[in-house]
């Protein structure tokens, strides 16, 4: 099982989001699991627009770097023009980020699996965890329920 998360802050959010969940299903793998749609406050940037989050798990024959290929081409398709680097974020069409993909763990220049920051980003975990509670973080060795929770008590303070 290979979980996406998908994020949008321009034009029809919500459309965008359903609209990528189709063409990653069509182009990529089956869809499995697909959580609700989340509305966040833009994280590591400033915007006057907030974000549609979503989680997807998908079953693919892709290998993670065609996998990241196929997502990458569908957020063109989409109309994004650009990926945000070396951590400068921006408003945007369609993010698509592979999360987890098995219990791999793999770290290329392309593509760290599982995605580095992960287990920050409550607008990740949240969506994550209502389709894959029990699923265990390859390096943390704790469920995405408890990382949740732990994320969520420090969103607190």
């Amino acid at each position: 099982m290979i979980y996406l998360g998908l994020g949008s802050n321009l034009g029809d959010k919500r459309g965008n989001i359903s609209r990528a969940i189709g063409l990653i299903a069509e182009r990529a793998g089956e869809a499995l699991a697909v959580s609700g749609f989340y509305e966040t406050s833009p994280w590591g940037f400033e915007s006057k627009e907030s974000f549609i989050n979503a989680a997807l798990g998908i079953s693919t024959g892709l290998t993670p770097e065609d996998l990241l290929s196929c997502t990458r081409q569908i957020e063109r398709d989409m109309g994004r023009t650009g990926k945000s680097t070396d951590g400068v974020y921006h408003d945007r069409i369609i993010d698509i980020d592979i999360l987890l993909y098995d219990d791999m763990v793999m770290h290329s220049s392309a593509l760290v699996i599982p995605h580095p920051l992960l287990h920050c980003r409550l607008f990740v975990l949240q969506p994550l965890a209502e389709i894959a509670p029990d699923l265990i973080h390859p390096l943390l060795g704790k469920s995405i329920a408890e990382i949740l929770k732990t994320v969520g008590e420090l969103e607190k303070k």
